[in-house]
């Protein structure tokens, strides 16, 4: 299994406390319910990210060992903190340009756009991580750390650690932390971030040192007399990681293929982060947020059972992950990444469930077939029987229950409102 895999066995369970800790915090101190749908939501976008991370889903132009190979300059010496020490710094400096750059550009924005899809603002939001980046053009940008002759292990783990590091200040519930709001990104500070608010739109964007934004000119505190409203202007309405991540590409392709100029096909690109071409906007107007009191949050009506089913399903579906992080190492890699797709799968059928979407219930009876038809073909699930006895046939029963109860529900509950929301 990968270092970054390993990294996650353990961040994983230590985010789901703390995720129980602010949920609990919040009800008994300030009498506040989080959304359970938004919070599964939020958890099924932190599972398509992880899996798509340690199953290698993406082309490589060109990797960071090649490029510490064959171009470092100098070497640092080995066995000292400074090389650790320079690429946090790095890392965090040229997070803050990269972050600067997909909110500021088209094309770069839906890079970013899963981030800030949720109405909410706790930790689970924190989780709403990217599937859109196919490449990993961003390696590029570790050049220098090469040139310096800095080992890939060294990147491998700084970056876990300064990406986990950015978990803890999505939360409402912890104020102003005095002279750390001058060195660190605060939850104040990142509330500011997450605001769609004028006020607050497009700043903030340092990931551990707030610095970098007092520095360039993007910082903005939060204030008492400004209450933060969460979002997006162009609202995701939708709970599906998938849909999220690839809706603003998909409304740029057929805005480019719409316009009749042919400068504004190759320009919408690169423009600021929004931009239409004009023919385009006034023929095909999209919904956006002017002010802050025209924000109705994606909020559908469902049952108190459908919400435990929900719960339930989406419980298995991480426990199911876990296990194949925890059977990285001891299975070939072909296996881990029909594992990957099938939980891949799972999760999109699901999350369409939730948006009350026909094509969710076919895609859940589908991998409730496949799975079964798995288990019976190899008499097993990825080794589960060595731990569990029978334990493939316990998945193969659970997926038919969970097919059958989605089926009742749907019809039963959800196809109800469904006209309602298309």
């Amino acid at each position: 299994m990968n270092d970054y895999g390993n990294m996650l066995l353990i961040a994983m369970p230590i985010f789901l406390l703390l995720i129980l800790v602010e949920m609990f915090w919040g009800r008994i101190k300030h009498g506040e319910q989080q959304p359970v749908i938004d919070t599964i939501s939020s958890l099924s976008s932190g599972m398509t990210n992880i899996l798509k991370s340690t199953l290698g889903i993406s082309i490589v132009i060109i990797s960071y060992p090649w490029m510490v190979e064959h171009l470092q300059v100098i070497q640092l010496e080995k066995g000292s903190i400074w090389p650790y020490v320079i690429t946090f710094v790095f890392m965090d400096f040229t997070g803050y340009w990269m972050h600067r750059l997909q909110h500021r550009v088209n094309f770069f924005w839906n890079h970013h756009i899963i981030h800030h899809s949720s109405e909410e603002f706790n930790l689970p939001c924190a989780l709403r991580q990217q599937i859109a980046v196919m490449t990993n053009i961003y390696t590029l940008v570790m050049l220098p750390l090469a040139l310096l002759g800095i080992p890939g292990e060294v990147l491998a783990l700084v970056g876990p650690i300064h990406l986990f590091s950015q978990f803890w200040y999505h939360t409402r519930y912890i104020g102003n932390l005095g002279i750390l709001e001058y060195i660190l990104v605060t939850p104040s500070h990142h509330r500011v971030h997450h605001a769609m608010n004028d006020l607050y739109l497009d700043k903030n964007y340092s990931q551990i040192f707030i610095v970098w934004d007092r520095l360039f000119g993007t910082f903005q505190e939060e204030l008492e007399t400004e209450r933060c409203v969460y979002g997006m202007r162009r609202p995701a309405t939708t709970w599906n990681p998938y849909i999220i991540n690839f809706k603003h590409l998909w409304q740029l392709i057929v805005d480019a293929w719409r316009t009749q100029n042919l400068a504004d096909k190759f320009r919408i690109w690169f423009m600021p982060t929004g931009w239409r071409p004009a023919d385009v906007e006034q023929k095909y107007p999209v919904f956006t947020i002017g002010r802050m009191s025209e924000l109705k949050k994606y909020n559908p009506f469902y049952s108190k059972w459908f919400t435990a089913f929900s719960v339930l399903h989406m419980s298995v579906i991480f426990a199911l992950l876990c296990f194949l992080f925890f059977r990285f190492g001891e299975i070939e890699k072909s296996e881990a990444l029909l594992n990957g797709i099938f939980l891949l799968l799972a999760i999109f059928g699901f999350t369409a469930l939730l948006d009350k979407k026909q094509y969710g219930l076919i895609s859940m009876l589908a991998v409730a077939v496949a799975v079964v038809v798995y288990c019976i073909s190899q008499r097993d699930w990825f080794g589960i029987n060595g731990f569990m006895p029978a334990g493939s046939v316990v998945i193969a029963l659970y997926f038919s229950a969970t097919a059958l109860a989605a089926l009742w529900f749907y019809n039963h509950e959800l196809r109800q409102s469904e006209a309602q929301m298309s």
